[in-house]
């Protein structure tokens, strides 16, 4: 008989594709929730390995781990730096409409 996947051990093999950390970000950052974002970015670390982000991106293992915490509050330098650790970078985009009130 064969083992089945658990959810979590599904999306840590799937957040190690840089193509589905992407789509997984975004979905996460659509939802405009800083906090939501972070939990995002923490699974995307741990499926790369902490111990590995933490080499790439010259942060201790535990710096790395605080950054991420659920209190954490990582700078935009680390953000980049743990996101290009990722195989990933920062992009923008305009959006579909303007919010209201919002003049040009």
């Amino acid at each position: 008989m064969r083992k089945l996947q658990t959810h979590d051990e599904y999306l840590t093999q799937a957040l190690k594709d840089p193509k589905e950390a992407a789509l997984y970000l975004n979905s996460a950052a659509e939802e405009e929730d800083p906090a939501l974002l972070l939990v995002a970015l923490a699974q995307v670390a741990k499926a790369h390995g902490v111990s590995r982000m933490a080499k790439r991106t010259a942060l201790t293992r535990m710096g790395v781990y605080k950054s991420l915490s659920k209190h954490g509050n990582p700078g935009l330098k680390t953000f980049i730096k743990l996101l290009t650790a990722s195989g990933l970078q920062l992009s923008f985009k305009p959006l579909k409409s303007l919010p209201a009130g919002f003049h040009v």
